[in-house]
């Protein structure tokens, strides 16, 4: 087994701006020197390869796993057996490379540490912060956004979240 990751969630709500704030994140903390990985958990079916290549070609044939290489980058698709539940969280970090951080968008049920995102604007704004101790920090357009004593950060403050992603997980400034 690896060793574990140091991780920390960023979860809210449809359209909240969870994806923007993680991009953000990735860009700021790997600016300051450390290697970043991303696990994005889909509610949906989605799908990374696209009809006519090679690769879907594989999949569509019945390969159960497909490497797509080349000297840049590579990827590997895997397709759950119908009877195979899809995998959880901690399998998953297991399959990552080695890194500094781990940054996770969704699992919001998961018990990892977690900074919920928030607009004021969003089909569903419901507080996930008053009912889940796991959630650390805030990402907010109102001020006011926590009814615990949680530290609240404007969705243009990447910088103060990334400091206190290194505070809270122990990050050491190289």
């Amino acid at each position: 087994m690896k060793a574990a990751h140091r991780v920390i969630g960023i979860i809210g709500w449809k359209n909240s701006g969870k994806t923007r704030m993680v991009a953000a994140l990735v860009a700021e903390l790997s600016s300051r020197g450390w290697a970043v990985s991303t696990i994005k958990h889909a509610h949906h079916d989605f799908d990374i390869d696209h009809e006519g290549t090679d690769s879907w070609t594989h999949r569509k044939s019945g390969a159960r796993e497909v490497a797509i290489v080349s000297g840049r980058r590579w990827a590997l698709m895997h397709e759950n057996a119908a009877n195979e539940d899809e995998p959880q969280l901690a399998d998953m970090l297991n399959r990552l490379s080695p890194c500094d951080i781990v940054l996770i968008e969704g699992y919001k049920r998961e018990a990892h540490a977690k900074i919920e995102i928030r607009r004021t604007g969003a089909a569903d704004n419901a507080p996930l912060s008053s009912g889940d101790d796991t959630i650390v920090a805030v990402v907010s357009d109102d001020p006011d956004a926590t009814d615990r004593d949680l530290p609240v950060f404007g969705h243009d403050a990447v910088s103060n979240v990334a400091d206190f992603i290194e505070r809270q997980t122990g990050l050491d400034r190289r």
